[in-house]
């Protein structure tokens, strides 16, 4: 079985100890799981840069393949990205498809090259151009001198990294930072991209719950749905008939953790019966029953 890895990735002016991601770290820890919060601050604060946080997470991938040792198979990875730290979970997933099985973004810094003018103001952001530099606070409050190189480097980038993975979107509707339009048009392009909109601002203080919520569902313990397609003027009643079979073979096999159940795709001529269950339990069940397809 491909081995699993979870992170939290911090936003712009924050750390490995923020407190959403120190939080998200006790609750995985609660569920028995491990949650990395590397720092992303590379080569520091003062010259950040969007291919410098980029790189700071492939070497964190690295050393945990020299720490943990790689199999035949690479470590696949779901994220936590909070701001630009989601805008950077997407990016990766994006420069690796391969290595990113699911996500879950919160109030994800898209577009954030653009939003500077707004956020500082016109004139403040002309003069950090013309500087080079500009004082900002750190993770801790502090005023640091940071280069317009990040600005410059950031344009290199897609404003909206396209993923292929399943996501989650959670954002607050009173973001001002990053205004939930923006995860609105993405979710809508994008099939695999579902929007949780939560009345809350940019931090998402108050939507922790949520947040460990949708952890738990979509990252710790996701249960994938698989189906079995039938068509044609019979297919209701081959459907139920296979669903009967289903519920058999998980009860005879002692798969309690299941739920099973028949839908109509198109009426009268495609119904599926559905099986969503454990994911560690997907290939058992598709070396048994052959599922046409799984989500």
């Amino acid at each position: 079985m491909t081995p699993i890895r979870h992170a939290y990735l911090h936003g712009f002016a924050s750390s490995n100890f923020s407190r959403k991601g120190q939080a998200l770290r006790r609750f995985y820890a609660e569920q028995g799981r491990e949650l990395h919060t590397p720092n992303l601050n590379a080569p520091s604060f003062a010259e950040l840069t969007y291919t410098s946080m980029l790189g700071a997470l492939d070497e964190f991938d690295r050393a945990l393949d020299e720490r943990e040792g790689s199999g035949p198979e690479p470590a696949r990875w779901r994220f936590v990205g909070s701001s630009m730290g989601g805008y950077l979970a997407a990016r990766w997933a994006q420069l690796h498809p391969e290595r990113v099985d699911r996500l879950i973004l919160l109030c994800p810094a898209f577009d954030f090259v653009a939003r500077w003018p707004t956020l500082i103001g016109p004139d403040n952001f002309e003069r950090w151009r013309e500087r080079g530099h500009m004082s900002l606070p750190d993770g801790t409050g502090t005023p640091v001198d940071v280069h317009f190189g990040l600005v410059e480097d950031a344009m290199t980038h897609p404003p909206r990294p396209i993923v292929t993975c399943p996501t989650v979107i959670i954002h607050g509707t009173r973001d001002t930072i990053v205004p939930i339009e923006s995860s609105r048009s993405y979710a809508q392009a994008q099939p695999q991209v579902r929007l949780v909109e939560v009345d809350d601002d940019h931090l998402l203080a108050n939507s922790l719950e949520t947040i460990e919520a949708h952890a738990l569902r979509e990252l710790i313990a996701p249960k994938p749905t698989l189906y079995w397609d039938f068509f044609g003027p019979t297919a209701q009643g081959t459907a139920e008939h296979f669903h009967g079979h289903l519920d058999e073979f998980l009860a005879r096999e002692g798969f309690a953790d299941c739920e099973t159940g028949v839908e109509g795709v198109e009426p009268g001529r495609h119904v599926a019966a559905w099986c969503r269950c454990p994911e560690e339990l997907v290939s058992t069940l598709g070396r048994a029953l052959r599922p046409r397809r799984v989500e």
